[in-house]
């Protein structure tokens, strides 16, 4: 399995040529995430500076962008930390898995859809009873300051 600091899976960011290293300012304002929460992804074991400066502040690559994205994506979704962990090892381990190994590990990321799907449905359903809350209370003030 690669190293849980390294790749992120599919997903993109914009910004420097590939390769290019940036401070964690840079990298909390193109991920949009704070420092604060990427010190604490770091601190999790989810993410792992690609490097650190002769000063020691750490430095990130695209390819760190696209593990924090990954990351930003599970958090509204509740998934716990360790299962965070768990499919960040699943997406760097799919890039040299084969045979057996790679089977089970894409078993694992059929989970992680089946999950996240499962999840956005409800958060959906959640959505739609507020949007109708919402409407009612809007019905109520309506009528109150027309009546």
């Amino acid at each position: 399995m690669a190293a849980p600091g390294h790749r992120a899976g599919p997903e993109r960011s914009s910004g420097p040529a590939p390769g290019q290293l940036m401070q964690i300012g840079e990298a909390a304002e193109r991920v949009g995430l704070s420092i604060r929460t990427i010190r604490h992804y770091e601190e999790a074991g989810l993410i792992v500076p690609s490097a650190r400066s002769d000063g020691g502040f750490r430095l990130y690559t695209d390819a760190d962008l696209d593990r924090l994205a990954v990351v930003k994506r599970m958090k509204p979704l509740g998934f716990t930390l360790e299962e965070m962990r768990d499919l960040l090892l699943v997406l760097d381990a799919l890039d040299t898995a084969t045979g057996t190994d790679r089977q089970e590990l894409l078993d694992r990321l059929a989970l992680f859809h089946s999950t996240a799907t499962a999840r956005v449905s409800a958060l959906r359903d959640q959505l739609a009873m507020a949007e109708e809350f919402a409407g009612t209370l809007r019905g109520r003030l309506d009528r109150h300051r027309n009546g």
